[in-house]
């Protein structure tokens, strides 16, 4: 499976909670607080049942609740698509 994207991350929170159009997650955006982003633990509770559903990724809410940035988000999800494969 290829590597998941930011802007396939984008498109989910996206679809999960919505976007705040004066902070566009985007490449410069990566390292950004998702909570400066706009993002709360809910949306990203949300975006990772998606990504399940989506990708056949599972993350637990512990591993969730830890994540910081998109980064760290993309880093999780792809270790976990690649632990499964």
């Amino acid at each position: 499976m290829a590597p998941i994207t930011l802007d396939d991350l984008a498109q989910a929170l996206t679809e999960c909670a919505g976007s705040d159009e004066e902070v566009p997650l985007r490449t410069e955006a990566i390292d950004t607080p998702f909570a400066d982003l706009g993002y709360d633990s809910l949306a990203l509770l949300e975006t990772a049942a998606l990504m399940q559903q989506r990708y056949g990724v599972t993350l637990t809410d512990d591993e969730v609740g830890e994540i910081g940035t998109p980064r760290e988000f993309l880093d999780l999800v792809n270790t976990a698509t690649a632990r499964a494969a």
